[in-house]
């Protein structure tokens, strides 16, 4: 269902990763690109301090309706409605309303479980800390390994639960609104497509500032 949108992304990781700039200051901006919901970014680790019950909802919720996360449900809608992934949504506007209403819960329940609920219930930071250092590499790394490893709210680091069943959860709930594809090894596919995807989000919240930052010197010479 979201084979193209993954495409897309990792196509933009690696140009991403391609023109990435080292030692670039953090940007307080909350959109990659204008887009991509960027709430949950932190500059690093330093003097760290540990979030609320209530900042964490507060994340969850920015980034719930956000309109990045609008138009990425329109885009992955579009993108299920042209797979027709679920042929009992039907044809024409009707269709795609319902694609792109299950989309955008998909990006509801996903966000407040693995950065509000868990994140809460297992105090565990929902933060992604940017390095915004060192080799490209290195950083590649770094972002990659956050979708897997987290803070707690002690400062220590620890598996990331939150992430796993934050989405293992979304995805169970989204057996009651998807009429199709509801058989174990689509909920397997599912939850992969979905950590995949953080990650990728990941990788675009590590480098997506050098980007911008680049961007912005080009229009700066001009």
């Amino acid at each position: 269902m979201r084979r193209v949108v993954c495409f897309c992304l990792i196509s933009g990781i690696f140009c991403a990763v391609g023109f990435a700039q080292e030692d670039v200051p953090e940007t307080s901006n909350k959109r990659i690109f204008g887009i991509i919901p960027n709430a949950r970014s932190s500059p690093s680790l330093t003097k760290y301090e540990p979030l609320t019950v209530k900042q964490k909802f507060k994340i969850a919720k920015d980034d719930c309706f956000d309109r990045g996360t609008f138009a990425l449900a329109a885009l992955f809608g579009g993108v299920s409605d042209l797979q027709r992934s679920n042929p009992s949504f039907g044809p024409g506007v009707a269709g795609y309303a319902k694609y792109f209403g299950t989309a955008y819960g998909d990006f509801l329940i996903g966000n407040m479980m693995t950065e509000g609920i868990y994140p809460s219930l297992l105090h565990q930071d929902p933060r992604y800390f940017r390095s915004g250092q060192g080799s490209k590499m290195s950083r590649l790394g770094h972002s990659m390994k956050q979708t897997f490893w987290t803070r707690n709210d002690s400062g220590a680091g620890q598996f990331n639960y939150s992430e796993v069943l934050g989405n293992a959860t979304a995805v169970a709930i989204s057996n009651s609104y998807y009429p199709e594809n509801r058989h174990a090894g689509d909920a397997v596919t599912k939850l992969g497509s979905q950590i995949g995807i953080d990650m990728a989000a990941n990788v675009l919240k590590e480098f997506g500032p050098d980007l911008m930052h680049l961007m912005t010197r080009k229009r700066e010479k001009k």
